[in-house]
């Protein structure tokens, strides 16, 4: 399976390659709510919520990504037909029950986190042992932002995540350049066309990218956040990575470790452009996050 991920789910070595579903769906439910952000850049926040007496109905997992978008997790342990329908009919609660899901954010993940809910782009994350090319077209038809995963079991201590399709709910704007951020009306322009490379290259590293843009930062998805783009600064642009730093060559004044320091978006390495050959030069550390998320 192309872009499988694998994750260690479970303790214990592996005893067979041979991969499986699991024997309930609730055996992957547990291990996903357990690993949420690991496997899927969300938070966790509740677990088979209900949704009042009069809709009738309880949403297998809630959850926080990394950007603040509001996710609804929903498992099948087969092929279901009816899980994204399922999940929309869910989505849509949420939607129209904002201050109660921001309550629940407010009680797991204090009212800093609450505030900060971005309503823009709700998700909902099918989790399942397999989709139909029906279920594929299905998502592309609908106006919301809904990720297809393909889960498999290995052995006793492995879970695979494969990303079958992932639609954003809306085409992101255009990167515009922060006004006065150059004193140098064609430094301005550069800058602004630098980051419309950025976004071109970012988002042809392969299918299922998604753009979040929040006012900090625009943040690039493959599941997870794989790259965050901040506004353009006076003389340079800066990209976070989900890469290792400790796995690469630190160059002054080109890339930089940042773990544990405060920065707008995700990821521990910065990466830091001034111009098209820099570009260029990040490119392999592009695909590495890529690879990574």
């Amino acid at each position: 399976m192309s872009g499988l991920k694998l994750f260690h789910a479970m303790h214990g070595g592996m005893t067979e390659v041979v991969p499986r579903l699991a024997e309930a769906e609730s055996d992957v439910q547990h291990l996903v709510e357990t690993h949420m952000e690991t496997m899927l850049g969300v938070r966790f926040l509740a677990s088979e919520y209900s949704t009042g007496p009069i809709h009738g109905g309880r949403i297998d997992s809630v959850g926080l990504d990394e950007n603040g978008s509001p996710v609804i997790v929903e498992y099948k342990r087969g092929t279901d037909p009816g899980v994204i329908n399922q999940g929309l009919f869910y989505l849509a609660w949420l939607v129209d029950h904002k201050e109660e899901f921001r309550r629940l954010v407010r009680d797991r993940l204090g009212p800093s986190a609450a505030a900060q809910v971005l309503w823009s782009e709700p998700r909902l994350v099918c989790v399942a042992g397999d989709f139909t090319r029906y279920d594929v077209h299905a998502v592309r038809e609908h106006r919301r932002s809904i990720d297809l995963v393909r889960y498999r079991f290995f052995g006793k201590g492995l879970v695979g995540l494969e990303t079958v399709a992932s639609v954003s709910a809306r085409a992101s704007a255009t990167t515009r350049v922060r006004r006065g951020a150059a004193t140098d009306p064609r430094a301005n322009r550069q800058l602004g066309a630098l980051a419309a490379a950025v976004d071109e290259v970012l988002l042809g590293l392969g299918d299922g990218i998604t753009r979040v843009q929040r006012k900090q930062y625009r943040a690039y998805q493959r599941l997870r956040n794989f790259a965050c783009v901040c506004p353009p600064q006076k003389t340079k642009l800066l990209v976070y990575l989900r890469a290792d730093p400790s796995a690469v060559d630190l160059a002054p004044g080109f890339t930089r470790d940042v773990t544990g320091l405060g920065h707008h978006g995700t990821g521990d390495l910065e990466v830091q452009l001034r111009t098209e050959e820099d570009l260029e030069r990040a490119q392999d550390l592009f695909r590495a996050s890529y690879a990574a998320a």
